[in-house]
């Protein structure tokens, strides 16, 4: 059976859906269902249009779409190495659920596509005398990310076919996608940060780079591209306008991986850091002053080349492998971030020095590594504003109808300086007619909360023991005088108020 299906795209020539109906009996009903078949599909454009191949697509798509250079070079070489030998030559029109999870199965056992072959994994493929770096090759399964790549090419390419005309539906959507990965982000600590600046200060030129990077959480090209017209010295302001790319040995200015420019506000240690490090360059320079233009990393004095980013990474993993840690620069990103969140400052302030868009999704879903600090502290905040417990445990541990007493250590923080207080006031320090501390200078002082200090006299007043009025200090009362204006509100510093 065979039905015109229009001129195909790619050589040029008629094109016809066609399928052989086996003999027998029932021959003639079978061909002509296969007929009504092809022309539904003919008419409803779900038949392709085409003889074209894999590679032939692919090709044609890497023509037409627009990616950037470092990604076009990673894709082509995954469909050099991955996607032509095993599925280059397969017919689009051909391609179905089962091929594609035969081919996906074949990445995730061998990346070598040895097939169950035995052979000799050489270590250059020059003429050498081998030695203990040849042996037996040993199947390794291709990266799950890059696997994932290669599902993102195969089904972009088949979204243009489709659009093309050149197939009616997407044959690469039939494959069963990859779970994405949860994030997990692993920055150095605070003394694995501490030893990495340290070590890194040996040189001034490699100290002055770390430091940038742990303040701005530049991305390992930006920081590359960095030149001293980008930084106000009087507003304390890096801008963000571009990064340096490599591929190989070849290196190119581009745009920031979001394609915007960003500012960072710096501190003034740090700026005054970057001006006694220009005054330095320009006099191992021999003059007067840097060019505005002058890269703030280079191998010229001068300032006029830019690192390679590859180098930068690379001697980054060699001092972090010197203090025994197998570390990488971009984990210089997720401390930024970190440590920031950490210290309660805003999302969006967080994304914006990250150059993240979203509203910050991105900073919290990937940067923002647990923090044991920060989510100790959240749950001292919960307790602290919490009623007390009717109940507790008893050292059987049973439930008990009183809390039992609790060791000063563990006292919830309002209590404390509650109990202080009123140590202070019944040993006469406090006389009646005397004002308390103010609730900013309580909070300084035992470390706590502005809410935490306010309930503290909150305590007090309960008791009996302080009066407080709006827009004013708490002042001591007279016990006496206290009982007999208000002798219900008399009640033990340890009771709820309202009970």
């Amino acid at each position: 059976m065979k039905v015109y299906a229009g001129i195909d795209p790619v050589t040029k020539k008629r094109y016809y859906l066609d399928e052989v109906v086996p003999a027998g009996p029932k021959a003639a009903v079978e061909a002509e269902k296969l007929r009504t078949k092809f022309l539904n599909q003919v008419d409803e454009k779900r038949s392709s249009r085409t003889r074209a191949t894999v590679t032939q697509l692919i090709g044609r798509y890497f023509e037409l779409t627009k990616i950037e250079e470092t990604t076009r070079t990673g894709y082509e070489s995954l469909v050099r190495n991955h996607i032509q030998p095993l599925l280059g030559d397969s017919v689009l029109s051909k391609l179905d659920g089962e091929i594609l999870d035969s081919f996906y199965k074949q990445l995730r056992t061998c990346r070598a596509h040895c097939r169950g072959r035995g052979f000799v994994e050489h270590r250059t493929d020059r003429p050498h005398d081998c030695d203990g770096r040849c042996g037996p090759h040993k199947c390794k399964p291709l990266a799950d990310s890059s696997i994932r790549k290669i599902q993102a090419i195969l089904s972009g390419a088949g979204k243009r076919a489709v659009r093309w005309g050149w197939i009616g539906v997407n044959p690469f959507d039939l494959a069963e996608p990859l779970p994405v990965p949860r994030p997990e982000p692993k920055p150095p600590t605070v003394e694995q940060a501490a030893r990495i600046a340290t070590e890194a200060w040996r040189d001034l030129d490699w100290g002055m780079l770390v430091w940038l990077a742990f303040i701005t959480g530049a991305r390992r090209g930006e920081l590359c591209a960095l030149a001293w017209d980008r930084l106000d010295f009087s507003t304390r302001i890096l801008t963000v306008r571009s990064s340096i790319a490599q591929s190989g040995g070849k290196t190119w200015e581009m745009e920031t991986k979001t394609h915007q420019q960003r500012r960072i506000s710096l501190d003034e240690p740090t700026v005054a850091l970057l001006r006694s490090y220009r005054e330095h360059c320009a006099q191992r320079a021999g003059l007067k002053s840097l060019k505005p233009e002058a890269r703030i990393f280079s191998l010229m004095p001068d300032g006029s080349t830019w690192l390679k980013p590859d180098s930068v990474s690379q001697r980054y993993v060699r001092m972090c492998a010197r203090l025994g840690w197998d570390m990488n620069i971009h984990q210089l990103r997720h401390y930024s971030a970190t440590e920031l969140i950490a210290a309660g400052t805003d999302i969006r302030t967080v994304a914006g020095r990250l150059g993240h868009g979203g509203g910050g999704t991105t900073t919290l879903r990937v940067y923002s590594a647990w923090v044991a600090e920060a989510d100790d502290r959240a749950s001292g905040t919960l307790a602290s504003r919490l009623p007390d417990l009717p109940v507790a445990l008893s050292a059987e541990g049973k439930l008990a109808t009183a809390a039992p007493e609790v060791a000063a250590e563990y006292e919830s923080p309002y209590k404390r300086i509650a109990k202080d207080l009123q140590g202070a006031i019944v040993a006469g320090v406090l006389a009646p007619g005397h004002q308390l501390p103010t609730v900013v200078d309580l909070a300084k002082r035992y470390s706590v909360s502005f809410g935490t200090a306010q309930r503290a006299i909150a305590q007090l007043r309960a008791a009996g023991l302080v009066s407080v009025s709006r827009g004013k200090r708490a002042v001591v009362v007279d016990p006496a005088t206290a009982a007999d204006a208000e002798p219900a509100k008399v009640v033990g510093l340890h009771e709820r108020r309202g009970e």
